[in-house]
């Protein structure tokens, strides 16, 4: 069975991971988006793979996409934070059917 990737990263990651992903064999494909709480820029790749090469995507995505610590954030609702922002969100899918025109 097929499983569509969705995976969210930061856009100081995604062209490295994307380079990375064409290198081992991954077709993607990227659009921009925005993260709710801090409103920075993001990036959103789209991966269709076989049951079998989940894995290997998965170390290629954890080994280029970085977590971040920001050390301040000034804003009225919440003050002054030290938190980090996590390097990738990835959510794994099956897909019923694929298909490529």
């Amino acid at each position: 069975m097929m499983k569509l990737v969705l995976t969210i990263v930061q856009d100081t990651d995604a062209e490295n991971l994307l380079e990375k992903m064409t290198e081992r064999g991954f077709r993607a494909t990227k659009f921009a988006t925005t993260g709710g709480f801090l409103r920075r820029g993001n990036s959103t790749i789209l991966i269709g793979v076989e049951d079998d090469q989940v894995g290997r995507l998965m170390d290629t995505i954890k080994a280029n996409c970085e977590s971040q610590q920001i050390e301040k954030l000034a804003n009225a609702y919440i003050g002054e934070k030290a938190f980090s922002l996590c390097g990738a969100t990835v959510f794994v899918l099956d897909v019923e059917q694929f298909h490529r025109f």
